[in-house]
């Protein structure tokens, strides 16, 4: 199984999806985590999508202990 990434197109860009045959949407979209989207964020074509789902469970309790 290969890594997978989620990358959201930069302000302003249109990026090519060769996966899918489109372009990516702006509200971006799990790609492979290949050389060729390893470029696209090199050169700032697209930008990586937090994962808001995972960092918000995994920081609420830690606040909560800080806390205490």
């Amino acid at each position: 199984m290969t890594n997978r990434i989620t990358v959201v197109p930069a302000s302003g860009r249109s990026v090519p999806d060769p996966e899918a045959s489109d372009l990516l949407p702006a509200e971006g979209r799990e790609v492979p985590d290949n050389a060729w989207w390893r470029r696209r964020l090199a050169d700032g074509d697209v930008t990586l999508k937090a994962e808001k789902a995972q960092s918000t469970k995994a920081g609420a309790p830690a606040k909560a202990e800080e806390a205490q």
